[in-house]
């Protein structure tokens, strides 16, 4: 019984173990380096709050990308030079942002 008991256990754990593994990969980080991905994460997060609190609908199609540098890419469309400028901004006023490279286009709706 005991041993039948161990042998499930076993089979459970390698199963499981091999499952979270294989959920927990991600292309897009360094895993040999998890404090510069969280943190990584909470300065996009961080702008990303910081625009939305703005809310200007043009926000919306901005996109935040942070490396593990404290680089931040801004991508996306804004309605206004205005828009665009804020969040560029927005995000050099981040905290831990180091630099910010802006390839926000103006593209009013028509």
């Amino acid at each position: 019984m005991k041993s039948a008991f161990a042998t499930t256990c076993l089979v459970f754990g390698t199963l499981l173990g091999s499952a979270v593994a294989w959920a927990g990969e991600d292309s897009d980080a360094d895993r040999s380096h998890p404090v510069a991905f969280v943190k990584d994460s909470a300065i996009t997060t961080a702008i990303k709050a910081k625009l939305a609190a703005e809310h200007l609908t043009s926000m919306a199609r901005i996109h935040v990308d942070t490396d593990k540098d404290g680089v931040v890419w801004l991508t996306g469309s804004a309605r206004t030079q205005e828009a665009a400028d804020k969040a560029e901004s927005i995000a050099r006023e981040t905290e831990h942002v180091k630099r910010v490279h802006s390839d926000v286009k103006v593209e009013k709706d028509g």
